[in-house]
């Protein structure tokens, strides 16, 4: 009995030493979790019942050089859906409301998760009668309501679409790539500067902290808004481009299919951006109809298509002047070297044509008679690896560089090219029609143009580039862009060389007479690109003035034929609209005009300077 009284009572003490202990752990956590670790616990609490609401910064706005506004932004309704509150039972109504995608909402409502009482954008661009139905049917139609948003609106006349891009709603591909930054819904530039510069357009976003209940309802704004950071609106742009410049090129275009590119030399400036056909901004602004988005892609003449920057054609004789300039540079030929033409060429038993039989010409003669002759010949003595070297001095067969999203790189044969194409199957021969711009080669009016540019300054390369600043509102900064000019290499000598024939081209007895303005003196050089089965195109690159270059002008007409008759009269009238200004009724000195002053032989000798044969 009384061992069993002394076990009893041990267990007693054990159990009692026990809990004491117990409690005394608890007692700890307890003065822990109250006094030591209280801060941080109610951080985290506090991070737990917070909610972060984005808001959207203002996009940057577009000025023409001269400081217009040409894009800006103007205030626009966004229907919205907030998960939480809506009923799958009104949705044939809000279908047949507003015409609104069903799929889109139950993927945006479906995507909501935890974040069930935020507002998610189903549609954009609301009319007043949409907002008046949208009140008038409110209460049948729970958790949608709407917010004010901004969207793109355009001031100019002249529609620079393919340069601008427009913005649209991000895509779910584009969703996955473009980072963190961006949610469902998000507004993005596509295309064109829109899209090359939409890190400086798109600002920075803002956000809203709010508390929450357990559902995640937001209650009340979190610390009165102490804690919010509000969005930074995004940084405006200055264009390169002369709006006058621009919209005379447009007019010029109607009704043709091709491209007018024109630089000024002296930096790379883009004063002139036409890509024909193309497309009105202002019908991007808002949710494109399946109708006329269906006629723009299905449309055979490819109003969408950039032919500026990526449409590629083989050069023609405009690409004679590089082949020129190399062999030049080489020593392969001086300007007293003479290549005979007798208005024939044979090879391996096959005949290649030239226009006439020049005779015993030099250089500069070569390039104002455009001789093929000369040039098949020539092309030999060069050789293919010269060709490529000096070809991609120029960027053809690599992109310019352009701040501008979309850019083809062309085509520039060589023998590897040639090898991947054709395995064994090809020889020497290939070589000859490069020599006059054709065959396999293909170059954009974007790449002639900046080649013509740096043929007009002497070898000096500058990356084509549309902005000219970019203003940065928030910092009170304007940073200036530059054009990263490349010298070329080439000697003065070679250059006056190739300056001499494109003015002898225009001025003397080439074809590139229709390109001449009354009151500058132009240089340039025709081109006729074969294009079988359809008609040629029609090339003309040139420069104005020929002392002083402010203006380099690519043209390519689609399918036009001669390049003197169909692209040399548009780029004199660029030419002439650029340095002089308008034509008006009773002046004679129109370029697009047919009748031509004439210049006699020593006028010619007088302008190219002190360089003779």
């Amino acid at each position: 009995m009384g061992r069993t009284s002394f076990a009893s009572r041990k267990r007693t003490y054990i159990v009692g030493a026990v809990f004491l202990i117990l409690v005394g752990i608890l007692a700890f956590r307890l003065y822990t979790l109250q006094f030591v670790e209280f801060d941080s616990f109610r951080s985290q609490a506090q991070r737990n019942s917070i909610s972060r609401i984005a808001s959207d910064p203002l996009r940057g706005i577009v000025y023409d050089r001269e400081g217009n506004i040409i894009v800006d932004n103007n205030p626009s309704y966004t229907l919205t859906v907030t998960p939480f509150e809506f009923e799958w039972s009104s949705l044939a109504l809000l279908v047949q409301l507003f015409n609104v995608d069903s799929n889109l909402v139950r993927y945006r409502v479906s995507r909501a998760g935890q974040n069930s009482f935020e507002p998610v954008k189903i549609m954009r661009n609301l009319s007043f009668q949409q907002l008046s139905m949208l009140e008038e049917y409110r209460t049948l139609l729970p958790g949608i309501n709407y917010v004010i948003e901004s969207r793109r609106d355009y001031h100019m006349r002249p529609h620079l679409s393919h340069l601008l891009g427009y913005t649209k709603e991000i895509s779910p591909h584009l969703l996955k790539t473009m980072g963190d930054y961006y949610q469902p819904g998000d507004i993005v530039g596509f295309n064109g500067i829109e899209s090359f510069y939409e890190d400086i357009l798109r600002g920075e976003k803002g956000y809203g902290y709010h508390t929450v209940n357990a559902l995640g309802k937001v209650v009340e704004s979190f610390d009165h808004g102490q804690s919010d950071i509000p969005a930074v609106e995004g940084s405006d742009i200055v264009l390169t481009i002369d709006m006058d410049l621009q919209s005379y090129g447009e007019r010029l275009m109607l009704g043709k299919r091709g491209s007018i590119v024109a630089l000024d030399p002296r930096n790379g400036e883009v004063l002139a951006f036409v890509s024909s056909p193309d497309y009105d901004l202002r019908d991007f602004t808002g949710r494109i109809s399946v109708e006329l988005w269906n006629s723009l892609r299905d449309d055979e003449a490819s109003p969408l298509y950039n032919r500026c920057s990526m449409a590629a054609y083989p050069p023609g004789s405009t690409f004679k002047m590089l082949v020129a300039a190399a062999a030049l540079q080489e020593g392969i030929i001086d300007i007293n070297t003479r290549i005979p033409c007798s208005g024939v060429h044979l090879l391996a038993g096959q005949e290649f044509g030239c226009h006439g039989a020049h005779g015993n010409i030099n250089v500069v003669t070569a390039i104002e008679h455009s001789c093929n002759v000369f040039f098949y010949k020539l092309i030999f003595k060069l050789g293919f690896d010269n060709l490529v070297k000096y070809g991609r001095l120029f960027h053809f067969g690599r992109v310019t560089g352009m701040d501008i999203s979309n850019e083809n790189s062309g085509i520039l044969p060589s023998k590897e090219y040639y090898d991947k194409r054709y395995g064994s199957k090809w020889n020497i021969g290939y070589l000859i029609n490069l020599g006059i711009g054709q065959g396999e080669i293909n170059t954009t009016p974007l790449q002639m143009a900046a080649y013509t540019a740096a043929l007009a300054n002497g070898g000096t390369y500058y990356r084509p580039h549309a902005i000219r600043a970019i203003k940065h509102p928030a910092r009170d900064e304007e940073e200036l862009i530059p054009g990263n000019p490349e010298n070329l290499g080439f000697s003065r000598s070679v250059m006056e060389i190739i300056q001499r024939g494109m003015y002898r081209s225009v001025n003397g007895s080439g074809t590139g007479y229709l390109a001449r303005v009354g009151g500058t003196r132009v240089a340039g050089k025709t081109g006729t690109a074969q294009n079988p089965p359809n008609p040629d195109h029609a090339w003309f690159v040139g420069y104005a003035p020929f002392d002083d270059p402010q203006i380099a002008v690519a043209v390519i007409v689609e399918n036009g034929g001669f390049g003197g008759s169909a692209a040399a009269p548009l780029a004199g009238a660029m030419i002439r609209r650029y340095l002089i200004g308008p034509v008006y009724p009773g002046t004679t000195t129109d370029s697009s005009s047919s009748v031509i002053e004439p210049i006699d032989q020593a006028e010619v000798e007088s302008a190219e300077g002190v360089m003779t044969d």
